[in-house]
């Protein structure tokens, strides 16, 4: 497994996302199968996990916890904190120093861990000044609770703000092919001051894998149904879709995968980049991880950048309203 840098750890080029096996993307998969993916990740190579407080509303750390915490020294942890349910049930975004420190005791607990090594800001406060959120959480890494500190989906301005504030360690944002919002500031940013860029959804939610080949088969509990995403909306889905024709052929001719593929482009942006595809299929687990075994030469690299991109797809990633409150579009 290819290994990068991300603050003071080395880690695998490419992570797990965690989340898919508690939320998002239908039925929970059972604990049992979610334990062993876990662990089978991390003996083929994966050391880096990625998990949150609101995934499953804290059943995606509690699995973490049970099932990894016999190897805690084997991994890089990497859990969030921001989003919540409130004392309604409402689930909201609180960057108030107070909930966030009571947020990662609950998730150590949850964790059965003693530290996180990486703990991101989930989504920045537009109610509590970036400063104000940091070193709540710059204070968890002198008590000696977190290693390092992360934030995800925040403009050029916060993050440069939060950086003077705390060093910040890594940056998670949405990036694929199909979701380059990051190339407007974000990456050149994170090389400048040193900051791991790690992408989530980094297979555009499964588009990019190929699997997904009428989005009238997914499942009502589906978060790409559930959210407003106009690239899953059918007619677009449709027309994006065919995308995926010529996309396949250069999967074929690197002899990998279209899941392969789309890691071995991002990895291809640059050394301080680690994405962390998301799965419940073991299967699926280790087609993303081996990923890290292929080199493209800087002709494909281009060619893959010309054909899918935020000009070739159809629909935003987000509604229009959760575009203009996404801080990260705000770049």
């Amino acid at each position: 497994m290819l290994q990068r840098k991300l603050g003071p750890f080395t880690i695998s080029a490419i992570g797990l996302g965690c989340m898919n096996m508690s939320a998002g993307y239908g039925p929970r998969p059972l604990e049992e199968y979610s334990g062993r993916l876990l662990n089978q990740a991390l003996d083929q190579g994966c050391t880096f996990f990625d998990t949150a407080a609101m995934y499953g509303m804290g059943h995606n750390e509690t699995l973490i916890g049970t099932h990894l915490a016999s190897r805690r020294a084997e991994y890089v942890l990497a859990s969030k904190c921001g989003i919540f349910k409130n004392a309604e049930g409402k689930t909201e975004t609180n960057g108030r120093p107070e909930v966030l420190q009571k947020t990662c005791e609950d998730s150590l607990r949850r964790l059965n861990t003693d530290m996180i090594d990486l703990y991101y800001l989930h989504r920045p406060d537009p109610g509590v000044p970036i400063e104000e959120s940091v070193g709540a959480l710059s204070r968890m890494v002198e008590q000696g609770k977190v290693r390092v500190l992360g934030l995800s989906e925040v403009s050029d301005n916060n993050l440069r703000r939060a950086h003077a504030t705390h060093p910040i360690a890594a940056l998670q944002s949405e990036y694929s092919l199909w979701s380059r919002t990051p190339e407007r500031k974000a990456l050149n940013s994170c090389a400048e001051l040193g900051i791991t860029f790690v992408p989530f959804s980094p297979l555009g939610r499964q588009f990019l894998t190929g699997k997904s080949s009428d989005v009238r088969s997914l499942g009502e509990n589906d978060c790409r149904c559930t959210i407003a995403r106009p690239r899953f909306e059918p007619k677009n889905f449709a027309e994006n879709s065919k995308l995926l024709i010529p996309f396949a052929a250069i999967a074929r001719q690197h002899n990998c995968s279209m899941a392969q593929l789309a890691l071995a482009w991002l990895l291809a942006q640059g050394d301080f980049i680690i994405p962390v595809p998301g799965t419940k299929h073991i299967e699926y687990m280790s087609e993303n991880l081996a990923a890290s075994e292929i080199e493209l030469d800087q002709g494909t690299i281009t060619e893959l950048g010309a054909l899918i991109n935020e000009q070739s797809v159809s629909g935003d990633r987000y509604e229009a309203r959760l575009m203009r409150s996404s801080d990260a579009e705000r770049d």
